[in-house]
């Protein structure tokens, strides 16, 4: 596993341990999954968008590729 070093405001950094706490979880695995949730909506999002794109402009995308 790598390292990240993330600086967040103070008002983040106290939601995230309180959340932690709440949780009886470190601080770091509320992130990390946090992050991986995040990376997957993000990602789902900006492949359903590509798939549009290729839907609307198959013929154009066709043609340039002759």
């Amino acid at each position: 596993m790598s390292e990240l070093v993330l600086r967040l405001d103070p008002d983040v950094h106290q939601a995230l341990h309180d959340l932690a706490d709440a949780q009886d979880r470190a601080p770091e695995e509320v992130a990390r999954e946090a992050l991986r949730r995040h990376l997957h909506e993000e990602g789902t999002l900006v492949r359903a968008v590509a798939e549009r794109i290729a839907r609307e402009h198959a013929e154009l995308l066709r043609r340039l590729g002759e």
